[in-house]
């Protein structure tokens, strides 16, 4: 699967304004605390299904699910950047590629019988957005494919340089939207494009302070 899918902006959030009633805002666009509420519930009601593989806790999935819908529009801005357009049949193929990559995955350790909804809970993706998730994968081969001269790449080396590359575009398009998260969810990490938990300042235990982690703070690019 994508890196970002398995492996499972601002310097600091708290310091810019995010419109009432707004989770996040990407670009000029909002993604509303009623809309991450939705997701949240439709991830949490299919992950509630897998017991004992499905692990998340309640602040996991509301940061897993923002994190997935801010990352579907950095894909997309990237798209209209570089000229990108997705049919639904890539977006399907697109899917599938990350469902049997996944799949395999599992087999390989073990498990048989994966599903796609527990595969997209599993790694913190609303069950209801898979075309989405269709879309973003086909949006990165399709990348991948148009800097290779139209096929994907056969050597490691080859993928390795494409994956870099694509790194920095995605890099590019998160730091040209200017990501601003509700500070009441968090901040977004660059490096994993997450949104994480902010450092805690309020209360803290005695002793030395501890330094906040700036890893991922601003985009590296």
């Amino acid at each position: 699967m994508s890196a970002a899918v398995i492996g499972t902006a601002l310097v600091v959030t708290g310091c810019a304004p995010v419109e009432m009633g707004a989770a996040a805002i990407v670009g000029n666009q909002r993604i509303t605390i009623a809309n991450l509420d939705t997701e949240v519930t439709n991830l949490s009601q299919v992950a509630s299904q897998y017991p004992g593989v499905v692990q998340l806790t309640a602040t996991q999935e509301t940061q897993e699910a923002l994190s997935w819908l801010v990352r579907f529009k950095i894909n997309e801005a990237l798209a209209r950047q570089y000229g990108i357009t997705i049919s639904p049949a890539q977006g399907a193929n697109g899917l599938q590629e990350l469902v049997n990559a996944a799949k395999s995955e599992a087999e390989a350790n073990g498990l048989t019988g994966v599903t796609r909804n527990e595969i997209m809970a599993a790694n913190g993706i609303p069950p209801n957005e898979s075309s989405e998730l269709g879309r973003y994968q086909a949006i990165e081969t399709q990348f991948i494919e148009n800097a290779n001269g139209g096929t994907i790449p056969t050597s490691s080396s080859k993928q390795t340089a494409l994956d870099n590359k694509l790194e920095h575009a995605l890099c590019v398009a998160a730091k040209n939207l200017n990501i601003l998260i509700n500070p009441q969810f968090g901040r977004m990490n660059y490096a994993t494009f997450l949104v994480v938990s902010s450092p805690v300042t309020v209360s803290r235990p005695e002793g030395p302070a501890t330094p906040a982690s700036l890893s991922g703070l601003a985009p590296a690019c």
